[in-house]
């Protein structure tokens, strides 16, 4: 698996990824979010990244957010400052319980340290229990709960 910054070339794979996870069990994502605003949003930040497998195809995508309702919470820790929301976390269905949102958080929170940031935050839909018990392998801590979006969530937080 090759870790690497999406392209243009990659809307389309992304949003077919995107696509094929809404609805399914413990995803919060709907036919409309995210969506193809939310791909060229994090482009345009290079905030998009991919794992993908050895024919070239994108197996999960990760994004480096700004979203400023996030940012707002009063539950991240203000000594761990700079820090970096990561977002949109998906794997290809086929793909799934493999370890590849482990690498895509791992690969992603080196990208962040790269960037200077401290520490990284992340929401997750309280009902996500898969992906509740993938940050806990990975030591993020929950710091706070809030509603937004429609979705109740946990509010998790590690130090870089």
């Amino acid at each position: 698996m090759n870790f690497t910054q999406a392209s243009e070339k990659d809307k389309s794979e992304i949003l077919a990824l995107y696509r094929s996870l809404a609805g399914t069990e413990f995803c919060a994502w709907t036919e409309e979010y995210p969506g193809e605003i939310d791909i060229e949003g994090d482009l345009s930040r290079d905030g998009l990244f991919c794992l993908k497998d050895e024919k070239g195809e994108i197996a999960g995508v990760i994004s480096i957010d700004q979203d400023e309702n996030v940012e707002r919470l009063t539950c991240w820790s203000k000594e761990l400052q700079p820090s970096a929301e990561l977002s949109r976390i998906g794997v290809r269905v086929e793909n799934q319980n493999q370890g590849i949102a482990r690498k895509l958080l791992q690969h992603a929170m080196e990208e962040l340290r790269r960037r200077g940031k401290r520490s990284v935050h992340l929401l997750v839909c309280k009902t996500n229990k898969k992906a509740i018990r993938s940050y806990e392998k990975l030591n993020f801590e929950v710091v706070g709960e809030c509603q937004m979006f429609g979705e109740d969530w946990w509010c998790y937080e590690k130090v870089l």
